[in-house]
């Protein structure tokens, strides 16, 4: 039942009328309303509507389409306000009240004293003085700044196409935005608002209408179909910490272009492949790939050295579109341990690379590795809103929120000292004033100093931190059951779960301890299986396969393994190579299971059901296989896989910067049963970013991959300081 009709807009509002359109006051505070309960066609009507009250009510922002023409007061206090743009439409508005909105900034409000020409107070302050600075002596400097860029450095196309204004826009707003500093750094981001503005705004104004138009028309696919290099552009936090005397910050970044590297033609890529301790190695490696050394520093676990050889750094330019490399199968009886999905495959293009998270933010920066990668999922789906679009990203002593779509660091999380191995996402619990609880996005990461780092990134905000390991964290995973529990598997092989439980409004937690699972060698990759995520771990460890009970009783002391799960690759054991170390692990469905070993150069395709059914108590499990894809051949260790089950979609990079594709369409699976490994679907050739003058980047080796479950954008991470996001294109 809708919480909002007229029935409720005559009872609320005042004075007492027969029509909608004659009432002047309404209180609608404190009835717990969302965004989905303000029904914009009926308050629409309330043309003379004068003063709103919306205070202590869920709302993040205002509702599309909604007209008060003559809304001159408006409180919207106590909220959960995100977005003060959607306030750009109530044109009258004189006094605006968005006290005790959590997420709003300092920049949100000079945005709303921007948006709102009238508005003459705000959360009960004169701003009269400081709306005129804001509205006309800030404009005014900032315009005249960005058209010094535009004549200084830019001009319109000989022969304009829409293709080519659409580009010269595009490094023109770009620019600008990197360029033009002015004011505090806690305004920075409504500085590079508004010079986005301008810059786009002066740049409409000097195409002639026609071209003008058919710029605005021009389809996204023109857009799409390019190779986008694009310059880091990150964005800055609301309160100012020295690094020099905090031992962790919210990161001001200045933003830098990204630059990348080409290494001398005549030599081979140095790949870096350091091993944790004990993991044998091939002595004889391909000439074309030489490993780096194999031994780890004990003080400082980390899961690969870095490259040492000088890199050149120069100027970037987009190369020509790639091209890549696609493989059929044949058809044969068809199984069913997969649900049907689209037999059409998805077409992914390159939309962005960056280099975000260099040490000291030094542009030179190609040897930072980066390890971990993962989109954060929508809070509410029915509400909208932007869908998978932002990604986490870890490397070295910093964490990224990365906006898909725009190829902009929105947040950049800073440990000096640290180096971040794993992230993971949650939805907690936060319990707001008047002991209303609210879901919230959380991110999770953790590094060599075994401490959990736990992020609110909506509200810019670090909130705590907790230990887990006396050593090194290499993975983190939180259970899809019991969303305030979280495993942590660390480098003295053991993996713990804790309970963060919930979240007050001043931000406390309490973290408990659960259970300690005993593994043989270090946690590489966690899986919860879909299908009994309250019962049951799977750990790809550095020696193998272990399955563990978590089911909580009364024993909550240390456990070891159920079980360990074999492959039919560890027959290939010789002197110098056991193939135990499953780098790769991920569910494709509620039962089938993609991991990988360690030179295997293919990937397992294997039933969990049939492999637990078949246990019957034993110690040791051959996994029940179902398929084996076809994958590279390469001593590169921990190049990990993912999967997007609602597309029936594999990915897993290799040492050359390509991105294997794998469509479990009927087709594919018809295969099953034949015994041959099956090839690739499509291999999605490296970028290859070029240099004016210069040849391609060489391939790095991809650590990471993730897609949406949309699967609309793929993130792969590179060992040289690289994020490459792929879009998918019609």
């Amino acid at each position: 039942m809708a919480k909002i009709t007229a029935d409720v807009l005559f009872e609320k509002g005042t004075p007492r009328v027969a029509q909608l359109q004659q009432i002047k006051s309404l209180n609608l505070s404190r009835l717990g309303l969302k965004n989905k309960d303000l029904p914009v066609h009926l308050l629409s009507k309330l043309t003379s509507l004068e003063e709103l009250d919306l205070s202590g009510n869920l709302l993040q922002h205002m509702p599309a389409g909604l007209c008060l023409p003559s809304l001159r007061r408006l409180d919207c206090s106590d909220n959960d306000m995100e977005d003060v743009t959607s306030f750009q439409s109530l044109t009258a508005l004189e006094e605006l009240n968005l006290e005790d909105n959590m997420y709003l900034t300092l920049n949100d409000q000079h945005k709303a004293i921007f948006l709102l020409p009238k508005l003459r107070v705000f959360n009960g302050k004169d701003i009269g003085s400081m709306a005129n600075h804001i509205r006309h002596v800030t404009s005014g400097i900032l315009r005249k700044r960005v058209v010094e860029i535009w004549e200084g450095s830019f001009k319109l196309p000989n022969s304009p196409t829409a293709e080519s204004l659409a580009k010269v826009e595009k490094n023109f707003i770009n620019d600008a935005c990197l360029r033009v500093k002015y004011g505090p750094s806690s305004l920075s981001l409504y500085t590079k608002w508004r010079v986005e503005m301008i810059a786009r705004e002066h740049f409409q104004s000097l195409i002639p209408t026609k071209k003008k138009d058919s710029t605005q028309d021009m389809p996204s696919a023109t857009k799409e179909n390019e190779i986008t290099l694009t310059p880091v552009k990150r964005q800055m936090t609301e309160e100012a910490e020295d690094d020099d005397d905090d031992d962790e910050v919210l990161i001001r970044c200045t933003p830098k272009r990204a630059r990348f590297v080409v290494d001398t033609p005549t030599k081979a890529s140095p790949r870096k492949s350091t091993r944790i301790q004990n993991t044998p190695q091939k002595a004889d490696k391909p000439p074309a790939a030489p490993l780096r050394s194999t031994e780890r520093d004990s003080a400082t676990p980390t899961k690969r050295q870095r490259a040492t050889q000088k890199e050149s750094v120069k100027p970037i330019t987009p190369q020509k579109k790639q091209t890549r490399t696609h493989s059929r199968t044949e058809t044969d009886t068809p199984q069913k341990t997969i649900k049907t999905v689209s037999e059409d495959p998805v077409s992914l293009q390159p939309l962005h690379v960056l280099q975000c998270h260099s040490k000291q933010d030094d542009p030179s920066d190609f040897k930072t590795q980066l390890w971990a990668c993962a989109f954060e999922p929508a809070a509410d789906h029915t509400e909208g809103g932007n869908w998978e679009r932002t990604v986490a990203t870890c490397g070295g002593e910093s964490v990224c929120l990365i906006d898909c779509e725009m190829g902009t660091v929105l947040k950049k999380y800073k440990v000096p000292g640290e180096e971040f191995f794993s992230l993971a996402w949650s939805s907690l619990l936060m319990t707001v004033e008047g002991g209303v609880a609210r879901p919230c996005s959380i991110l999770a990461a953790a590094g060599k100093r075994g401490m959990v780092k736990l992020i609110h990134p909506m509200a810019n905000l670090a909130f705590g931190e907790f230990r887990a390991s006396r050593r090194a964290v290499s993975i983190l995973r939180f259970s899809p059951c019991q969303k305030s529990y979280l495993f942590a598997g660390s480098y003295d092989n053991k993996i713990s779960m804790w309970d963060i439980g919930g979240i007050d409004c001043d931000y406390n937690f309490k973290v408990s301890q659960l259970l300690m699972l005993e593994t043989t060698s270090t946690p590489l990759h966690l899986a919860l299986p879909p299908s009994s995520a309250d019962k049951h771990l799977i750990a790809a460890c550095d020696d193998g396969l272990l399955c563990f009970n978590i089911q909580l009783g009364a024993n909550t002391q240390k456990r070891t393994m159920q079980m360990e799960i074999t492959f039919p690759v560890y027959e290939k054991r010789d002197k110098t190579n056991n193939y135990r170390t499953i780098d790769g692990l991920c569910f494709l469905s509620d039962d089938v299971v993609a991991s990988k070993s360690h030179m295997q150069g293919s990937i397992y395709l294997w039933s969990w059901s049939q492999t637990l059914a078949s246990s019957s108590g034993r110690n040791t499990v051959p996994a029940k296989i179902l398929a084996e894809l076809q994958w590279c051949n390469t001593e590169i260790p921990y190049l990990s896989l993912n999967t997007c089950p609602s597309h029936g979609y594999a990915v897993c990079g290799d040492d050359k910067g390509r991105l294997w594709t794998y469509h479990m369409t009927e087709r594919m699976k018809a295969n099953f049963k034949s015994g041959k490994t099956i090839p690739t679907t499509e291999v999605l050739e490296w970028p290859s970013p070029v240099r004016d003058g210069l040849g391609p980047v060489e391939g790095p080796s991809i650590n990471s991959v993730v897609m949406s479950q949309d699967l609309r954008y793929l993130v792969a991470l590179s060992d040289k300081n690289m994020v490459v996001v792929w879009k998918k294109v019609s």
